[in-house]
């Protein structure tokens, strides 16, 4: 056992073990020690930090220590260098304390303690030798690229784009030429549109080689995946962020050339309907925080540029069920038409309360319609655009998807704390027990109803339920439809659960919306070649044919805003 003499040092040794004679940094938790492998009186000469085999908190860093005490430590260096490792570097000469962080430790008693040196605290001889650690100061390597990491060959591109306007007459690209240049970029084939206008093509008309290489050399150089790379071309450079309107070259080049959208490229009174429908269903997937700009972490957790490359490979542009589906388009917007009487392009709480013969409740229309999930500024008061019809109309029909989630969430949740109470489930449910009255169908009263949805639910806080248990459970499309979709909600309670499990086997794979869209379009198509067959017109079938007679001044008087809400 030795006991060690009082010295003008602070020592700490209540709550760490301590092996041989250890000075501990109060303000770093860092500890100055002696054994025989580390030589302490070099290491607080050189700065380097000198691993050893004792049982370490955090890396040794020199802090001050007291002249006395280093002649200490300097005469068991030497007893420790000849007897256990010779090849130890000799000790050095004795360090004065170094002030400025000595300064900052806080004043403490002076402690007395006893060490009691023990077998693992001592290395053997074979472990004289330590390992080689990472140089003091050493620079950590680069691990975050936030466009993209380094690997291309920057000038092996631009050759082959050289080579490629060789190739066209006159060296100049036109845009319908535009997709052999977008190829040879490494880029998918219906990024033409907006490379086209990035590089100058709208202004005349057509695109040379040495007007295209600086704008791509810029690109290429800065942006080294396909994502960056993307948001660079969409916003020509002076965003890092995309809107609605970015989106339009594209989704117009689409409908331009697309082989599965040949019969709607004569139909141009239609191209503006069909581009704002997939903007809208673009925003309403990729854009999950709501604000109506899309940035690139956002398009990298979506699956939006996959999609994009994929309308290269398939010609049936129906297959693409994400965004571009002319068969969902069409359901959306005669479902729209439908309501839309006077044919304004919007559409009021009343029409809204038609929707499904009135499957909506009245206190859910008003939420929608107060401005609690209406994304950005609002056209006119107390109306609906076309595009937030897209999004009410997507989250109707698949409660699964986390963007109708957090969009009936918001409906729900009256005083916007986060968390849907009891008073608020009761608010909703209270129309709901009514009309189940009117009807004639006993209710459930509704501390049964409210039992079983925490059950169902299981939330994390006791008695209130937030978007975070709603994402996590499987029963969230029922938990919605109790509330506020009472023709849904019967037809939960009253489907058998053998032939619901048989119809969602057959229908492994789509998701609810694809499945509501595909039963939709058959009607409507049945409905449209019922006149031809019988000879018989009706006011329904009529409406639905209005909709390819709808005229351009009609399609555009609509101000469409994708901007997200708060």
């Amino acid at each position: 056992m030795t006991t060690l003499c009082a010295v003008p040092c602070q020592f700490l040794g209540l709550k760490i073990p301590i092996y041989h004679s250890v000075l501990v940094d109060q303000r770093c938790s860092r500890a100055i020690h002696h054994c025989d492998v580390c030589n302490v009186v070099q290491r607080l000469e050189s700065g380097a930090a000198i691993v050893c085999k004792s049982i370490h908190y955090g890396v040794c860093q020199p802090v001050a220590i007291p002249p006395t005490k280093a002649r200490i430590i300097k005469k068991r260096e030497e007893k420790a260098t000849a007897k256990v490792s010779p090849h130890s570097p000799p000790a050095k000469p004795q360090l004065s304390p170094q002030p400025k962080v000595a300064d900052q430790l806080s004043p403490q008693p002076k402690v007395v303690t006893e060490v009691k040196p023990t077998t693992s605290a001592t290395p053997s001889p074979k472990s004289a030798d330590p390992p080689n650690p990472a140089p003091s100061g050493s620079s950590i390597p680069r691990f975050y690229f936030p466009l993209g990491q380094p690997a291309s060959d920057d000038v092996k591109e631009l050759k082959k784009v050289s080579e490629v306007f060789g190739t066209l007459k006159e060296g100049k690209a036109y845009k319908n030429d535009f997709g052999e240049v977008t190829k040879v970029c490494n880029c998918p084939l219906y990024w033409k549109g907006p490379l086209f206008l990035a590089a100058g093509g709208d202004k005349l008309g057509c695109v040379t080689s040495a007007s295209f290489q600086p704008v791509w050399k810029r690109i290429i150089q800065k942006h080294h995946d396909d994502y960056s790379r993307f948001m660079a071309i969409m916003t020509q450079m002076k965003r890092s962020y995309l809107t609605a309107d970015d989106f339009v070259p594209l989704i117009q080049d689409v409908i331009d050339t697309h082989p599965g959208l040949t019969f709607l490229q004569e139909a141009q009174e239609f191209h503006s309907r069909y581009l704002h429908t997939v903007i809208a269903r673009i925003f309403y997937t990729v854009n999950r925080s709501w604000s109506g700009q899309i940035n690139i972490p956002e398009l990298r957790r979506s699956n939006l540029l996959q999609v994009i490359s994929s309308l290269e490979e398939e010609d049936d542009i129906n297959q693409i069920t994400d965004f571009f589906s002319y068969e969902h388009f069409y359901v959306i917007y005669c479902k729209f038409w439908e309501l839309d009487t006077d044919h304004d392009l919007f559409i009021s709480q009343q029409d809204l309360a038609r929707h499904n013969d009135g499957a909506i409740s009245s206190r859910m229309a008003e939420r929608i319609f107060s401005g609690a999930v209406t994304r950005g500024s609002v056209s006119r008061e107390g109306k609906m655009s076309y595009t937030e019809f897209v999004w009410f109309l997507l989250a109707e029909e698949d409660k699964k998807h986390p963007t109708a989630i957090e969009y009936w969430f918001r409906c729900m949740d009256l005083d916007g704390d986060g968390l849907l109470s009891m008073y608020e489930l009761e608010y909703f449910y209270e129309e709901q027990y009514n009309k189940m009255v009117s009807l004639g169908i006993e209710p459930m009263p509704f501390e049964d109803c409210l039992c079983q949805m925490l059950d169902m639910i299981n939330p994390t806080i006791p008695g209130k339920i937030t978007l975070r248990d709603l994402k996590q459970s499987r029963m969230t499309p029922l938990f919605f439809d109790t509330f506020f979709n009472l023709e849904k909600y019967l037809d939960h309670e009253q489907r058998d659960p053998f032939a619901a499990a048989k119809e969602a086997e057959d229908m492994e794979g789509m998701s609810d919306w694809e499945r509501y869209a595909a039963e939709e379009y058959e009607m409507l198509v049945a409905d449209e070649t019922m006149p031809g067959q019988d000879d018989v017109f009706d006011d329904d079938v009529l409406e639905s044919a209005e909709v390819r007679r709808v005229t351009r001044a009609d399609m555009e008087e609509a101000d469409y805003d994708y901007t997200g809400g708060a």
